[in-house]
Order: C-alpha cells, then structure tokens, then sequence
C-alpha cells in the first residue's frame, strides 16, 4: 500500500450527523484533504451499512482515496473495499487475509509491541496504535506511554498510525515517535467546519510525520 495514504486517515462516526447524511461529512473531509477513509458503523443494520459503503467507496474513488471498512470483513468483501481494519478483539489478522486476499489493504489495531509483531507476521499492512491521549470515543481503551508508541514503531517494518484523542493542540507531542500517520474521528467529523478542520491538520500532520 501507498504509505503516504495513511497521513491524514479519517474515521467515522455518526454522533456528530445531526441529520445529515454521512456522505455529506465524508466529502468534506475528502475535499479538505483527507488521505484516506475508514467506514465505522457498530449500530447501523446491515443494509443501510451495504448501502452506505457502496455511496462512500465511490466517492472516496472520485478522490482516489483508500476506502476502509472497519470490522466487517464479509461486508467489505461484498463491496469490494479497499480494505479492512481489525481490532484485536475481532477477526484474527490471518483470518482475515485469507478471506480477502493479498491485494487489499489489512490494518491491525494493537497496544503492545508483542501484538504489534504478530499482526505484521499475519500479514497487516498497517497498524493503528493508541490510545495516544485520551479519548471519549471509546470506553475500553487505556493511554499508551510515548515511550511505547516510540517502540512499537521501531519494533515493525509496517506503517504505523497514531490514534485516540488527538486534536490540533495536542498533535504536535507526536513528532519523532515514528508514526506514518495520524487516524481522527472527532477532531474532523466533529467540528463545525470539517473541511477547514481537515486542512489545518494536514498542515499539522506534515510536520511530524
């Protein structure tokens, strides 16, 4: 996979809609220079999420951006995603690489150098590592130390990418831990300008990275 495309790696999440269509937030994003997009629906009944993935995949397309699915494995298979993402509480890596084959993108969510290794020995082509601050986006996840971040990216060959409460004001604590790139949820999908949100971290994220 295109390493660059993991820069600015953007997750999604209904909370902040209002109303809208997700599709609509999605195209900001994109529009303010999101490198690459992650599908995140835990709630969402199976075809609405068919429905969804297959809008958002063609215009992640239009932007020739990475379109990622998280957890779903059968459904990111069904709409022929760029790839899936996985957490260590689901699908086990080399599982999934056997359902979805050499040619598309496997990311693999870890804590521990130990689980970094076994998930590039299992064939992730990338790895999303945090919390690096804290996070009120998910309940059950503690705040790695940046000594950790620092070794679990010298640990791998793979890409690295930083996620879990980060924000324009903090973004900057991460320079030269090793990371290939920086995944936010609500630092983009949750601001009021989520285009001009975009392109401010942008200009963040190509200084540490």
């Amino acid at each position: 996979m295109n390493k660059d495309a993991l820069s600015l790696y953007g997750i999604t999440d209904r909370y902040w809609l209002n109303g809208r269509p997700l599709i609509h937030d999605v195209q900001l994003a994109l529009e303010g220079g999101v490198t690459m997009i992650q599908l995140r629906e835990k709630n969402l009944d199976e075809e609405s999420f068919y429905r969804e993935a297959i809008e958002i995949k063609e215009l992640c397309k239009k932007f020739h951006v990475p379109f990622i699915i998280n957890d779903n494995v059968e459904l990111a298979k069904k709409v022929d995603a760029d790839g899936i993402h996985v957490g260590q509480n689901d699908m086990a890596a080399q599982d999934v690489r056997a359902i979805i084959g050499p040619d598309k993108i496997l990311g693999v969510s870890t804590q521990t150098v130990e689980e970094a290794l076994l998930a590039q020995k299992m064939g992730a082509d990338y790895l999303g590592v945090g919390a690096v601050f804290p996070t009120g986006s998910k309940d059950d996840c503690w705040v790695l130390s940046h000594d950790l971040c620092r070794e679990i990216c010298s640990a791998v060959t793979i890409p690295v990418v930083a996620i879990g409460g980060i924000n324009l004001e903090n973004i900057s604590k991460l320079s030269g831990l090793g990371f290939s790139g920086i995944s936010l949820i609500s630092a983009i999908f949750g601001q009021n300008d989520i285009k001009s949100a975009a392109m401010k971290l942008k200009e963040e994220v190509s200084k540490i990275i």
